[in-house]
């Protein structure tokens, strides 16, 4: 509970602060929220974390304004170190199986999303449940990322 209060809280910061400047003190608050974030990581404004399941940002790495993170408690967010996430981008760690004809969202169910080291995911990706980002990779901007992505490797 203590941790969604604070990822409500650092949310409603995160929104009246400049998009890129406050950068100690968002990692702070994420601190307190249950992030584990590297010092020297820099998390832009205007974006949001949403639920109560484990992040993990990387050194050196530059996250742009207006990223949406869904968590999950049974899934994983982790951002390796020297990546670079452009504006807008989205990952998610929850979905539904198909249901039947009654209820076309079924059963819930989540999985980790892991962007590896030295990565790059352009504006307005958007990263779905399960996917990993193999190391030195680039996701082009507005890519809709369904499977895995090999290393050093483009997918648009």
């Amino acid at each position: 509970m203590f941790i969604t209060i604070v990822r409500h809280f650092y949310n409603l910061l995160n929104f009246l602060l400049p998009p890129s400047r406050c950068f100690a003190f968002r990692r702070v608050i994420l601190r307190l929220g249950g992030v584990t974030i590297a010092p020297t990581c820099r998390l832009c404004g205007r974006g949001w974390i949403y639920g109560r399941g484990r992040v993990i940002l990387g050194a050196e790495t530059w996250i742009s304004p207006g990223f949406t993170i869904y968590t999950n408690p049974n899934a994983s967010v982790v951002i390796g170190e020297r990546c670079d996430i452009g504006p807008d981008v989205t990952l998610l760690t929850g979905t539904h199986d198909i249901g039947n004809h009654s209820r076309r969202a079924g059963a819930e169910r989540s999985s980790n999303v892991e962007i590896e080291n030295g990565c790059w995911i352009g504006a307005r990706a958007m990263l779905l449940p399960g996917v990993k980002i193999g190391k030195g990779s680039v996701v082009a901007a507005g890519a809709v990322v369904t499977s895995d992505v090999a290393v050093d490797s483009l997918t648009a």
